[in-house]
């Protein structure tokens, strides 16, 4: 990201214009099949994936660049009595992730070299729940740049070292009733991997 990033970020969240209240639904459809250990949520935002994840009994890390934000997301946890591990970070700096988690959850942030990274930090049998904006001649909503979409196809090649469990493209209506194009991801790491750092 950059400094521009932030800024922007930072004003929409101070400014309450980014409100996404609810949890992504792919992750609540999945979240029952997970077994609760530790998780972490990548461009958390608000946070609200990450108190979702808290209030199932995970022990979460929720990362981002904006300091509003996180402090949104720490209010609500702080009122709900949930404790998260909030950290703020530019992620287009390099950061050194824990390799042991059971779940790691990037929503709507492109960044395809750190996803096939991320799949390194899942412990053995660990799941990886992601969803992006997929680029589309449709008329959709979300970001108009390309940048912060996936061509079809990308996001299953960034996790092409896990087993993927699930992987879908579509357009498909958002809570909201509008015409959303992403692309759905949930892998697991297999029990047996051995891996080299």
């Amino acid at each position: 990201m950059s400094e521009q990033d932030r800024i922007k970020w930072n004003q929409r969240y101070a400014e309450d214009s980014y409100r996404k209240g609810n949890p992504v639904t792919l992750l609540q459809d999945w979240l029952p099949k997970i077994t609760t250990g530790k998780a972490l949520d990548v461009a958390c935002g608000a946070g609200r994936n990450a108190i979702l994840l808290a209030q199932n009994g995970f022990r979460v890390d929720a990362i981002d660049i904006s300091a509003e934000g996180l402090s949104k997301a720490r209010q609500s946890a702080r009122q709900l009595g949930l404790d998260v591990t909030w950290i703020e970070h530019d992620l287009d700096l390099p950061f050194r992730f824990d390799r042991d988690y059971d779940l790691i959850v990037v929503m709507w942030y492109v960044d395809l070299d750190l996803v096939t990274r991320l799949c390194d930090c899942l412990a053995p049998g660990g799941y990886l729940v992601c969803e992006e904006h997929l680029v589309t001649d449709e008329e959709v909503i979300g970001p108009t740049s390309r940048n912060y979409r996936v061509e079809p196809g990308q996001l299953r090649a960034a996790a092409s070292g896990v087993d993927i469990l699930l992987y879908e493209e579509a357009v498909a209506t958002s809570a909201g009733g509008e015409p959303v194009a992403s692309a759905r991801l949930v892998a697991r790491r297999p029990r047996s991997h051995h891996s080299i750092s």
